[in-house]
């Protein structure tokens, strides 16, 4: 009895149905493939503080003052806001230091003795919110103690804010010398943009930790 001869005709059409069946695997899966989201970027500390920033009145300032502290900030809204504090109080010592140096003479007007007192004034709010930052406790672990001491952390701050405000209020009536009126109160203007967005920086630091 001869061996069955192979079935060459099912050979042949199981042949031709291969390149046919893999076209309509392929046609089915390619959609899905191409509509899955690429990966995305490592995130890295110069796009949170620039996100950050962006609640702030001055983001530009915001950001070109922040992104140099950006590998020791990372993703932490806690530093973000603790640098921006010690900055904007490194910036008004430096300030004071000026102005001392630069006007206050034997004799400095009433309006710029009493502006360096309110700069003084304003260091202090910002030495005592710094201080309260580093004592913070997790809102994790006391929601109300987290919110009384950020309350604390904002009042030190505005006070320093109000401060900045009043020094160059007191030149709104001086005339006699346009120069050292228009010099101080563009370096106190300064130190007040940098005070505001360190107090934004805290509210969105308070409100994102109670929140989460």
């Amino acid at each position: 009895m001869n061996p069955k001869e192979p079935n060459t005709s099912h050979n042949n059409m199981v042949t031709m149905m291969r390149p046919t069946l893999l076209i309509l695997l392929f046609s089915t899966f390619l959609p899905q493939i191409l509509t899955v989201d690429p990966p995305l970027p490592p995130s890295n500390g110069s796009d949170f503080i620039r996100l950050a920033c962006n609640t702030t009145l001055y983001p530009d300032l915001c950001f070109s003052t922040l992104s140099s502290f950006a590998n020791s900030i990372q993703n932490d809204s806690n530093r973000l806001a603790r640098v921006a504090i010690s900055l904007t109080l490194h910036n008004t010592l430096q300030l004071l230091s000026y102005l001392q140096n630069a006007y206050n003479r034997d004799h400095p007007t009433p309006v710029l003795r009493d502006c360096f007192e309110n700069l003084k004034d304003a260091v202090d709010g910002m030495r005592g919110s710094m201080k309260q930052m580093k004592e913070l406790v997790s809102a994790s672990g006391s929601i109300e103690s987290f919110r009384f001491q950020m309350s604390n952390v904002k009042t030190w701050l505005s006070a320093a804010l109000t401060d900045e405000y009043t020094c160059t209020d007191g030149f709104k009536d001086v005339h006699e010398d346009d120069s050292i009126k228009d010099d101080v109160c563009s370096r106190v203007d300064d130190v007040k943009k940098l005070t505001s967005n360190a107090l934004a920086l805290v509210n969105r630091y308070a409100d994102e930790s109670i929140i989460n």
